[in-house]
């Protein structure tokens, strides 16, 4: 089993990513700052509340998300 996001899913599944979990910890998604398309699915660059960056990305293929925190310069 996968990282864990929770998603609005409207029209489509995903549509908005809202919270995941990283390394045992719960984030609420404060702020989508990219959506982009791939060959397999959709990636999100997301701000959680403390500042920190990640990339949540959905193949849409295998039904499974990719967590990974983004490294600060």
């Amino acid at each position: 089993m996968g990282p864990r996001v929770a998603c609005y899913a409207g029209a489509r599944y995903p549509e908005r990513p809202r919270a995941f979990v990283h390394q045992g910890e719960r984030l609420t998604v404060a702020q989508i700052e990219n959506q982009e398309r791939t060959p397999r699915g959709i990636r999100f660059r997301v701000r959680v509340s403390d500042g920190r960056h990640f990339w949540l990305s959905y193949d849409e293929i295998d039904d499974v998300w990719d967590v990974r925190a983004e490294r600060s310069a």
